[in-house]
């Protein structure tokens, strides 16, 4: 593998575990949530600056359904981002106090809110999206060894039990409050133990990752189907 890609790999990485931290703000504090905060904004920029390339080819490859989804998908968690760094910036009280942004602290906690929920639901999603990948590497690890099957089956079990508890957790966790901004105010368990925060967090993504990668994987055979009856009408 590319040096390249393995710096993309470990960004991603560094970016989920920052977005799961962030998750938690009443656990960490105010200062501990400002910075990881601004880390997040450096490794976004990172993130972004490595894959201009997506940008460039944005509309020069054919638009499948899977290009589509995955237009759609990148350039929404492009604003939820961008709305959490500016309304994070505005809200700041240590690292970017100094900073004047324009603007009401009402239009941006509300903005907070929106881009944090929306956020972590669509950088699942993108997640999702490579999972690919990710499968790919665990795959050449394990090798070709007599348990692989075996493993996949636990896995795939593991998936859909970790899916199934996400499904609870947005409930449970009024995430549809949230994302569309039924409460300007979020609730805030401040005695709640972090495993059970974290549990609750990595099952909610892991839903979202799964719906988002056997949809991907539909999305590419109907376009493997549409070109092989193209190939059949010839």
């Amino acid at each position: 593998m590319k040096s390249t890609s393995i710096i993309k790999i470990i960004i991603d990485m560094l970016m989920t575990v920052m977005l799961l931290f962030l998750m938690g703000y009443q656990l960490w504090g105010e200062m501990a949530h400002e910075w990881a905060g601004a880390g997040i904004l450096i490794l976004f920029l990172a993130h972004h600056f490595l894959n201009r390339h997506w940008y460039v080819n944005l509309f020069k490859v054919r638009l499948s359904p899977m290009r589509i989804f995955q237009i759609c998908v990148n350039l929404l968690l492009l604003i939820a981002m961008l709305a959490q760094m500016y309304s994070g910036i505005a809200m700041s009280r240590h690292i970017f106090s100094f900073l004047s942004v324009p603007g009401s602290m009402s239009f941006a906690r509300r903005l907070h809110i929106l881009g944090s929920y929306w956020g972590f639901i669509l950088m699942s999603i993108h997640l999702g999206l490579h999972w690919n990948l990710f499968l790919g590497i665990a795959k050449r690890k394990a090798g070709k060894t007599n348990s692989s099957q075996s493993v996949r089956i636990f896995l795939l079990t593991l998936g859909v039990l970790i899916a199934a508890y996400g499904v609870f957790v947005f409930m449970d966790r009024d995430f549809l409050t949230y994302l569309f901004l039924q409460s300007e105010f979020v609730f805030l368990d401040y005695g709640e133990p972090l495993w059970s925060f974290y549990l609750d967090h990595v099952s909610l993504m892991g839903l979202w990752i799964l719906l988002s990668y056997y949809l991907s994987k539909e999305l590419r055979k109907l376009r493997s189907n549409r070109k092989f009856a193209k190939k059949q009408n010839v």
